[in-house]
């Protein structure tokens, strides 16, 4: 143990303590002064007796997932229509083919995870193409890119294997940390979406759309606060001019941790009054989703007349199993450790939300996480080794086979965090 620094002798007379008193006076005399120049400036939230009208300019494009079951229903059957329409125009008939979903979470630079293994699905051969996709937080910078297919692999290699820290963020000062929205400044994060998320891009997604395809983003609304759905390929499809940036500001939104990262604001319009909206990181609600609990497909594919295998494919860009760590005894560090804790026990609770859901539904349940043997030292966010050795892991795991986990971990009574007992890798058949 290294010897203790000697204490220096606190003065106790009046004088000193006055003294004392009148620098913390001024200290915080100066800090007041400067947070009235630095708090941010927003317009009103939108009242709650408007909030289901409430839509980003000519948009409606979202889903409430509390209060709006019935329009993700309707958007569900919209959406069988186009592909049965789509379909028709090629003349092809007979019945409906497999309809895969696919689920990506949260999880920072740990979506390097889902790049690799994607990638790695795609080399070996039978990736399917996915009727729709969801992400959540680094989920949602994947989601458009995955749900576009293979020929946008690259992008994802890129983005997780050749950035650093810099090309996501920068750190504000102390004073703009305190008074501002967030410590720090997510600009680089917009200008490297920037170079991907172009009008091209939203183009071909609006394209799919079309087909019956569906991509979905979750935020957090804080104003009230509650989980927000959005349609991103009905944004694409949108001729509106304000469309790609809508796009890229509910990506970004979608993956701002509150409190390090900025909240975006979105303009609102209701009751021809404008309004803005706080959005943050869909985490803060569900590390992952498929389709709210409210939505049975069962039922709704009864109605219908149709019958097909639905098989879907959630990627947890985490560890399932509890990783050690000998915690300081100080404040932050208690503290820190504690939320982590909550966040990961959270999101294996979205994965038996989605496990009740999907078996109701007759839907097949797979799901894929980071293994318990990867071990690679995490000192930092967005440390480029560091995802280029977890990349390389689900590359290799998407090459080999995936051997996706048929129910949430620890269902079955295996250990959590301990490999599948499917022992076969369980792999999805092309989309005809």
């Amino acid at each position: 143990m290294s010897a203790a620094a000697p204490r220096r002798a606190v003065p106790m007379g009046l004088a000193a303590i006055a003294g004392g008193l009148r620098v913390g006076i001024a200290a915080l005399a100066a800090l007041a002064m400067l947070s009235a120049c630095a708090t941010p400036h927003r317009y009103p939230a939108v009242p709650p007796e408007l909030a289901l009208q409430a839509q980003p300019g000519a948009f409606a494009v979202r889903y409430r997932v509390a209060r709006g079951a019935d329009d993700f229903a309707a958007e569900a059957r919209e959406s069988l229509r186009r592909e049965v329409a789509w379909r028709a125009s090629r003349g092809e008939t007979g019945p409906l083919p497999p309809a895969n979903f696919l689920a990506i979470s949260g999880g920072g630079d740990d979506g390097a995870f889902t790049a690799g293994l994607l990638n790695g699905w795609t080399a070996r051969g039978d990736r399917p193409e996915f009727k729709a996709v969801t992400g959540v937080s680094t989920g949602a910078l994947i989601a458009p890119f995955a749900f576009l297919g293979p020929r946008y692999d690259h992008v994802l290699k890129t983005v997780y294997t050749d950035i650093s820290q810099q090309d996501i963020f920068k750190r504000r000062n102390l004073v703009r940390a305190f008074f501002g929205d967030a410590l720090s400044d997510t600009t680089p994060l917009y200008e490297l979406l920037s170079r991907y998320v172009d009008r091209a891009l939203l183009d071909q997604i609006a394209a799919e759309y079309a087909k019956g395809r569906v991509l979905l983003v979750g935020t957090t609304l804080l104003d009230t606060p509650e989980p927000v759905i959005w349609n991103m390929t009905a944004i694409a499809s949108s001729h509106d001019p304000r469309a790609l940036d809508l796009f890229r500001k509910i990506m970004i939104a979608s993956a701002s941790i509150p409190g390090a990262f900025p909240p975006v604001m979105i303009d609102i319009e209701a009751n021809g009054t404008h309004y803005q909206e706080m959005h943050v990181d869909g985490g803060a609600m569900a590390q992952v989703f498929a389709y709210p609990p409210s939505l049975n497909l069962r039922d709704e594919s009864a109605r219908a007349g149709v019958k097909r295998k639905r098989n879907l494919y959630i990627i947890r860009n985490s560890r399932i199993d509890p990783e050690w760590a000998s915690v300081q005894r100080r404040t932050l560090s208690i503290a820190g450790r504690a939320i982590s804790s909550l966040m990961m026990t959270q999101g294996i609770g979205d994965l038996y939300r989605i496990y009740v859901t999907t078996s109701r539904d007759g839907v097949d349940y797979n799901l894929a996480f980071v293994p318990s043997t990867f071990n690679t030292p995490h000192t930092k966010q967005f440390d480029t080794d560091y995802m280029r050795a977890l990349y390389k892991v689900g590359y290799d795991m998407g090459v080999a086979g995936y051997p996706w986990r048929k129910t949430p971990p620890g269902y079955d009574g295996a250990v959590i965090g301990a490999p599948p007992r499917e022992g076969p890798a369980v792999v999805a058949s092309p989309a005809r």
